[in-house]
């Protein structure tokens, strides 16, 4: 059985690849393994509360800027179904994600075989992959997604590991841990989600880990703790026989009925101690399956061989042919953006769809032309920075390239950043323009609670360039060189549109740039080169 495309795992990923496969009328098949899509959340997280948010009243009638309050819906257009119609809680369940991406997949007829664990990938001399299954059924391509997630747990190397309880499989009953002393592995969510199951009930909990604990609000990766995770942190504080401990397990050893674990603490000049739990957790989150490739077409693995290493394009770096979608596309943005999550992976996945017809089908990026005026270029950022959802959500890594040249400008939408600086269609002999929107480089140093630390202010275009929160910022670059880059003003309500504060500094700034200049002449320019995009 051959197609064109071949998609492994129907997940958010897979389900949403599979949309644009079928829109464009591609011949594609989706395997998963389960008996339904979104098999991931029939078990995780094991607590069963999403900490994707989910936010249906925005007062705002726009289906482009709720998305930014909508993080677990795929991208349908107006077709729906959207997620936030099948519960109202900010913190969804589990359980609806697996309603609502079964519904996706049977209204929309999605072309996949459920029940179909592959287990061997190989490639042939030609390029073609070889998808073989438990039942010794094949499937050919000459192009491979991997939307199969981080499927099996990344279990640190430390001796006596083997013998604790890992997160996949341990009980949640907070009942069974009673008067115990419990050990959690891991300062992510996973490990801070199974501490605040247990307060109420163990006599002590200690969450280790070798780094420093991040919170999201702080470092704005909504994969660090979150809040509604972080109630743990309340009652090691306040001193109620809880703790976080900072510093390596150099050892785990069944002791009787409990354990034995020798900790190395980092803030005490990694001074060891041996401690007695009667229970020892494993939460050290995921990666990927690497297994099923054979020798000659597995990809390198990278981040402790947690991901495949991928090219601007989402390919494998070493695979040709072989492509990523999903969760494994983190590995692009590790912990600075957001494509590990569905609202940031799903506008990823739609801009690997957008690759794989430039490439494979000839079909140009779709763009649409505005005027190559410094007043309609200014209204084209101003349009689109004040509604999109894809440059909000995977900031710093989507963005709008605008092409200027020969009179014309075309406006090209959500393009990789490092695709487009790799990709001669976007204006490589031309002057492009590239919108983006990041937070400012030392966001994340300082404490956003702390009213003696200076700020900004709101609104104030001279001082742009220094904004922490997040903001617009314009680069420009003359035949493939970094020429000057622009930065709107910070605006509480995220609204880039004061007439003084973001269009007149903006337009001023296409001005001096389609003159052949660059030279700063406010605040919000920074000097030609000053920073390059990432």
């Amino acid at each position: 059985m051959t197609h064109d495309y071949l998609v492994i795992g129907a997940g958010p990923a897979g389900v949403q690849m599979g949309l644009h496969l079928k829109e464009a009328g591609r011949d594609h098949l989706i395997l998963e393994a389960g008996e339904a899509p979104g098999t991931f959340f029939r078990t995780f997280p094991r607590h069963r509360t999403l900490i994707s948010i989910n936010k249906p009243h925005t007062g705002s009638d726009d289906p482009e800027f709720n998305l930014r309050m909508d993080w677990n819906s795929v991208l349908i257009g107006d077709e729906g179904p959207t997620f936030p119609r099948y519960t109202d809680r900010y913190f969804p369940a589990a359980d609806d994600m697996v309603r609502y991406l079964g519904d996706v997949a049977k209204e929309h007829d999605l072309a996949v075989r459920y029940g179909t664990r592959v287990e061997r990938v190989s490639r042939d001399a030609d390029g073609t992959f070889t998808a073989t299954d438990s039942e010794g059924g094949t499937y050919r391509t000459p192009c491979l997604v991997m939307a199969t997630g981080v499927s099996r747990p990344y279990i640190p190397t430390v001796p006596g590991i083997e013998t604790a309880e890992q997160y996949a499989t341990m009980p949640v009953d907070p009942e069974g841990f009673t008067d115990q002393r419990v050990l959690i592995l891991g300062k992510g969510n996973s490990a801070l989600e199974t501490a605040d199951n247990l307060i109420a009930h163990a006599a002590v909990i200690h969450v280790a880990g070798p780094h420093s604990l991040r919170l999201a609000w702080q470092s704005h990766f909504v994969g660090h703790l979150r809040a509604v995770n972080n109630n743990f942190l309340d009652t090691y504080q306040l001193k109620s026989q809880n703790a976080i401990l900072d510093g390596d397990v150099l050892d785990i050893a069944r002791d009787g009925d409990g354990y034995r674990v020798r900790f190395a603490f980092s803030r005490a000049d990694d001074v060891v101690k041996e401690l007695r739990y009667d229970r020892v957790l494993v939460c050290t989150g995921f990666r990927f399956d690497a297994s099923v490739f054979s020798e000659e077409c597995r990809p390198q693995l990278v981040i402790k061989d947690r991901f495949a290493q991928l090219t601007p394009a989402y390919e494998s770096v070493d695979v040709p042919g072989l492509y990523f979608a999903g969760t494994l596309m983190q590995q692009r943005d590790f912990k600075r953006s957001t494509s590990g999550f569905i609202h940031g992976f799903r506008y990823a996945v739609r801009a690997l769809h957008r690759v794989l017809e430039q490439r494979r089908e000839g079909t140009p990026w779709p763009s649409h032309t505005v005027p190559a005026t410094p007043e309609g270029l200014a209204a084209a950022v101003v349009a689109r920075v004040n509604r999109t959802s894809a440059l909000w959500q995977m900031f710093g890594e989507l963005g709008d390239a605008l092409v200027v040249g020969d009179g014309t400008a075309r406006h090209y939408e959500e393009v990789p950043v490092a695709y487009a600086h790799d990709n001669a269609a976007f204006g490589r002999d031309e002057d492009l323009f590239l919108v983006t929107l990041e937070y400012g480089p030392d966001h994340d140093k300082v404490d956003p609670f702390d009213i003696s630390v200076r700020r900004v202010p709101q609104d104030e275009a001279g001082s742009a360039h220094d904004a922490a929160y997040l903001h617009p910022v314009i680069r420009h670059y003359r035949a493939g060189v970094a020429a000057g880059e622009h930065h709107m003003a910070e605006n509480l309500e995220n609204e880039w549109d004061r007439p003084d504060a973001h269009v007149r500094p903006l337009t001023d700034f296409f001005a001096r740039a389609l003159s052949g200049g660059d030279t700063p002449a406010v605040g919000g320019d920074n000097p030609a080169g000053a920073r390059e995009a990432r």
